[in-house]
């Protein structure tokens, strides 16, 4: 066998063992985390330590049929036919730079055998962290304002902070509206038929039905909030890798945030 013969040779096998490799890796990933497309998938290998190119994932995702799972129709459960007070819309001309300027508010429901259950979360607009969330039987503002109670428990209400939501009927709610002015937490509502106002609420509910409810059979309400709230805490807010925040998580990027205000605030002094 001539020199460069060899070379190709063992090439070629070093080659195929790394391939077999990224394939078993990428495998994995797409098993434990059905709902990431190559992209994400690249992101997490990435934090592996493989650096790989985004185009050979999604030539090999393909190869192996490792398509991710597809959404649903998102249904709004919004009731803007009241006669309560709405308020402007203070977030869509703002500009968010930091954690505690802007929360975002939404509702959906959720199917089980028999009934239907109904989900409200808040979140924080700048890191995507779900920071209130309630589980309930009924579209009440109790619901709503449980969600709002968790958030506001957490201490992170800032001075300026805005509270955006549609107009729906719990948010307009007397007893929801006069929480939030007693914290002077400022009041933000969507315009009328326009959803996009409330992208980031929205967004997140759809990962939920995505990711979560659509994939999972709940027994009852309380088998719901276990799971749910499990998804919220442990997968959603401390692992799941945002495209919109660097490929972390959010609980990563406050982390990191909050690194970087320490190092700004020593170099400054």
């Amino acid at each position: 066998m001539s020199r460069s013969g060899y070379y190709r040779f063992t090439n070629r096998v070093d080659h195929n063992e790394e391939e077999m490799e990224l394939r078993d890796a990428i495998q994995k990933i797409a098993i434990e985390k059905p709902m990431y497309g190559y992209r994400r998938i690249t992101a997490e290998l990435g934090r592996m330590g493989r650096v790989v190119n985004h185009k050979r994932v999604l030539r090999i995702t393909h190869e192996d049929n490792l398509l991710c799972m597809r959404r649903k129709a998102f249904v709004s459960t919004t009731d803007s036919n009241h006669k309560l007070p709405v308020y402007p819309n203070l977030a869509r001309m703002m500009s968010i730079s930091r954690i505690g300027q802007l929360w975002v508010a939404d509702i959906t429901y959720i199917r089980l055998l028999l009934e239907f259950i109904y989900l409200a979360v808040i979140l924080d607009a700048f890191s995507r962290r779900v920071i209130g969330w309630a589980l309930g039987r009924t579209l009440e503002a109790e619901l709503a304002v449980e969600a709002l109670m968790k958030a506001i428990r957490r201490g992170r209400v800032e001075p300026g902070l805005v509270h955006h939501s549609d107009r729906g009927v719990q948010y307009a709610s007397r007893a929801y509206t006069e929480i939030l002015t007693a914290h002077h937490i400022q009041i933000s509502m969507s315009r009328r038929g326009n959803p996009y106002d409330n992208a980031k609420a929205e967004s997140f509910m759809k990962t939920l039905k995505y990711e979560e409810v659509y994939r999972s059979e709940y027994r009852d309400l309380a088998d719901a909030r276990r799971q749910i709230g499990r998804f919220i805490e442990s997968v959603y807010n401390r692992n799941r890798l945002h495209s919109s925040l660097g490929y972390r998580s959010p609980v990563e990027f406050e982390l990191e945030q909050a690194r970087s205000e320490s190092i700004l605030i020593v170099t400054n002094a």
